[in-house]
């Protein structure tokens, strides 16, 4: 059965999308949508997509999807995956889910209303090097007591991953440590029980804190630590320490290590070494088994709850410091 995808959101993740939807059997994206008609088109040419718009409705419309990729800005997502699931169209949104924990959970309430297909880009869940830490964990060889994670950017203009202008404000607590936040839950298996936030100055344009410190800890026992920041000018992205009861691990990016600085080979967890591309291919795939997919809605809502914790805790802070 060929699946055929809009894709919304042609930037520099909508792109790596279509880069992993190639590799796929029986995919075909029918449709592209983005802000801009002239960049979408250029994208549209060079991976052969033959209908191109700025107007999500109108591929909606389209008796030639039956499945909508989101790349969109995030506080586009959850209205727009209700869209989506409204017209009959299975959706998977990109990360985050929303950027309210009512909104989250209006999402998932339609999708358990539809029965559709409803996942989100929770992308850790999928790369190998944390596949290759939840195999050691389900088969009882690891079993973690802290997960110490940085995730360092400098971004202190309204820019993606290309370098190229954004029309949107990135958001460390609502998207940044979500990742991280679900990876943390996912990996653990365990209910909160203890959630704390501080936050550093907020940016006098952009209006958001550039800087965060988050602690959680889980039924199991095990805590984790991470340490947020669009100030830090060096070497950027997300680093995980797995400090367990049987080794030390540091996942960066795709690559493994021991606590000794010993590679370990992830080459053959999973049939791609692109996480991006094994997160749309669960997606492809929940859709012909009619399933539940890995990382569904419904499955990272508890991250959504924590996240609605921490804003709040943090708000909190912020008037007590005010008054």
């Amino acid at each position: 059965m060929t699946i055929r995808i809009a894709l919304a959101g042609a930037g520099a993740f909508g792109v790596k999308h279509l880069d992993g939807l190639r590799t796929i059997d029986d995919v075909v994206v029918t449709s592209l949508i983005g802000r801009d008609l002239a960049k979408t088109q250029s994208v549209a040419d060079t991976y052969d997509i033959g209908h191109v718009t700025t107007d999500l409705a109108e591929s909606l419309a389209r008796d030639d999807v039956d499945a909508v990729i989101l790349c969109t800005p995030t506080q586009m997502h959850a209205a727009q995956t209700l869209a989506c699931l409204d017209a009959g169209k299975h959706v998977q949104v990109e990360i985050p889910l929303a950027d309210s924990l009512a909104d989250a959970r209006a999402v998932v309430a339609r999708q358990e209303a539809t029965g559709l297909v409803a996942m989100c880009g929770h992308t850790r869940r999928f790369n190998p090097s944390h596949q290759w830490v939840h195999d050691r964990i389900t088969s009882g060889q690891f079993s973690i007591q802290h997960l110490d994670v940085q995730t360092f950017f400098f971004r202190r203009t309204n820019t993606n991953a290309l370098g190229e202008a954004r029309s949107w404000t990135d958001h460390l607590l609502w998207h940044h440590a979500a990742h991280t936040v679900d990876l943390f839950l996912y990996q653990t298996g365990g209910s909160v029980v203890a959630a704390n936030a501080i936050e550093g100055p907020i940016h006098p344009e952009l209006g958001i804190a550039m800087d965060m410190s988050i602690q959680i800890k889980v039924d199991t026992g095990a805590i984790c630590t991470l340490a947020l920041s669009f100030n830090n000018d060096g070497p950027f992205g997300t680093f995980f320490r797995y400090i367990g009861d049987t080794g030390t691990y540091l996942a960066r990016y795709d690559d493994l290590v021991d606590g000794r600085e010993e590679t370990i080979d992830v080459s053959n967890v999973d049939v791609s070494m692109n996480g991006i591309e094994l997160q749309d291919r669960e997606f492809i795939a929940a859709i012909r088994e009619n399933r539940e997919p890995n990382s569904s809605v419904h499955g990272v809502l508890a991250c959504y709850e924590v996240l609605d914790r921490l804003e709040q805790q943090v708000g909190r802070t912020e008037a007590q410091l005010r008054q």
